[in-house]
């Protein structure tokens, strides 16, 4: 969707040998869209991989529906611009195209399985990859080369990658010395040494790849006086065409794009890399692809407890009334509509009838301003929280009065929730996107911290448990220091020590 990017993206491509089966360049699009391409490519038996430059989208509700099914028989890897405030105004002013929510885009590119690079190197390195290499099984890899220093840098992105370096058992270990006993490291990553003759290299990775507990290896070398980085990139091609059922990355330092691919036909070749960083980056976009592919279809269920009928009239009426924000016990309504259970509420006029209601209920109770205007009641300081009895939510409930004055619109007397984790959920449309569900830590530092994640609608099960563990805070319900573990499969458990997922 750039001209400029376009012959940019043409001449990196011829400088790395890497194959062209159709380029297109969409400029302002005036009636063929990505969504167009994608299902051409999709035919294409002469495409392996398709790669995307967009500045916008013209029907993200269509790409949607197109991506995951596209991605699941090829990979799409795609650099989406306009991420900032200054990259959004660009973007309007270059395509004239409404710029979509970047957050929306990360999501809608998770759930249908594109590959978002950040930039044009990424994106080549991704490519390069996927072309010619198998998809990794899992996330185990190995890392073999010639120099510490590399090695340790590659073993770090590993990590921040959420890859995995296992340690060799003993007995490879001991093979690996018995053919280069000069070796200085041997447990993953493997240091074979400056001094390593390129057919000793060979033979290493040989022997790695065949019996080594990984997915994926990274070969390493630093040319040495008197040393051509052809020859141990040869050298690492053949070890790859020998076990050809793992992807295997080339890293030749400060010579890695250099490195010509083969003439035409000569089969599969390792993709090179001039640092170890570009390597681990593409590997793990890889290594996600694969496990997204690897899912099952994540079918949308049918909600039974959903009164859809009842929610659609609460909410028509709701909208002729007009107003920016619900009654809060119009909202509470439209929750339980929903099949979303709540605690006990009931509205409340005077100190009088707040304690009059407590007495007849078990505490604690959350008292709160009943006006609709108030959002943010913590810091509006329209809330009292924890009251144990009916004296106790008198007492707020003048407070509140002397507080608020007219603002507070009487009061909400609810029962206090059990002590957990807050979570917020919420969803919204967007004019392009449609429903945007956001899912994320709640409570009073909700904004402050903006745990979050989002995903377009609709939900199927699997999507809904990716929210979850998607969030920073996930570990909180897998039971923290000592916690309960919140049951993943009763979200809406009433008492006991079953902890809710929401709280309202």
């Amino acid at each position: 969707q750039s001209g400029a990017v376009g012959v940019a993206a043409l001449a990196e491509a011829r400088a790395l040998g890497l194959g062209i089966s159709s380029f297109v360049s969409l400029g302002n699009r005036a009636d063929v869209s990505a969504n167009d391409l994608l299902q051409y490519w999709e035919r294409d038996p002469a495409t392996r991989v398709i790669a995307l430059y967009l500045e916008s989208f013209g029907n993200p509700q269509k790409f949607a529906r197109i991506a995951p099914r596209v991605s699941r028989a090829k990979p799409i890897v795609a650099l989406k611009s306009g991420r900032t405030r200054a990259g959004l105004r660009g973007a309007r002013s270059h395509t004239a195209a409404l710029a979509a929510p970047d957050a929306a885009v990360d999501a809608l590119f998770a759930q249908t399985g594109v590959i978002r690079v950040e930039n044009a190197a990424e994106l080549f390195d991704c490519a390069r990859l996927l072309a010619d290499q198998p998809l990794p099984a899992g996330a185990r890899v190995a890392i073999v080369g010639n120099s510490g220093g590399p090695g340790i840098m590659a073993a770090d992105a590993c990590e921040r990658e959420g890859l995995e370096v296992p340690l060799f058992p003993d007995a490879l270990a001991e093979r690996l010395r018995a053919r280069v006993p000069g070796a200085a490291g041997l447990a993953n990553p493997v240091d074979l040494g400056a001094a390593v003759q390129i057919s000793a290299l060979g033979d290493a990775l040989e022997l790695v790849l065949a019996e080594a507990p990984i997915d994926a290896l990274i070969a390493i070398y630093t040319p040495v006086l008197g040393a051509r980085p052809e020859d141990a990139f040869e050298a690492i091609r053949r070890a790859a065409r020998a076990q050809p059922d793992r992807p295997v990355l080339a890293c030749l330092i400060a010579a890695g794009s250099a490195i010509q691919r083969p003439p035409a036909g000569d089969g599969p070749t390792p993709p090179a890399y001039a640092y170890p960083e570009n390597a681990v980056r593409a590997l793990a976009h890889a290594v996600r692809y694969a496990r997204w592919r690897a899912e099952p279809d994540d079918p949308v269920p049918e909600l039974a407890d959903f009164d859809c009928a009842a929610a659609r009239r609460r909410a028509h009426r709701a909208l002729a009334a007009g107003g920016e924000w619900l009654d809060p016990l119009e909202a509470f309504a439209l929750l339980r509509d929903a099949g979303i259970p709540i605690a006990r509420i009931e509205r409340v006029d005077s100190a009088e009838q707040a304690g009059a209601c407590a007495r007849a209920r078990r505490g604690p109770f959350a008292l709160k301003a009943a006006s609709a205007e108030i959002v943010h009641k913590t810091e509006a300081g329209a809330l009292r929280l924890d009251l144990a009895d009916a004296a106790a939510v008198e007492r707020a409930y003048q407070d509140l009065q002397r507080a608020l004055g007219a603002r507070m619109g009487g009061a909400l007397l609810q029962s206090m929730a059990a002590p957990g984790t807050e979570l917020i959920a919420g969803i919204s449309r967007d004019p392009g996107f449609g429903g945007l569900v956001m899912l994320g830590l709640g409570g009073t530092l909700a904004e402050l911290l903006a745990d979050r994640a989002l995903h377009v609608a609709p939900l199927g099960p699997r999507a809904a448990r990716e929210l979850r563990t998607g969030l920073r805070c996930a570990p909180l319900f897998r039971g923290y220091r000592g916690a309960a573990p919140l049951d993943a499969a009763r979200p809406f458990a009433a008492g006991g020590r079953q902890r809710e997922w929401l709280l309202l």
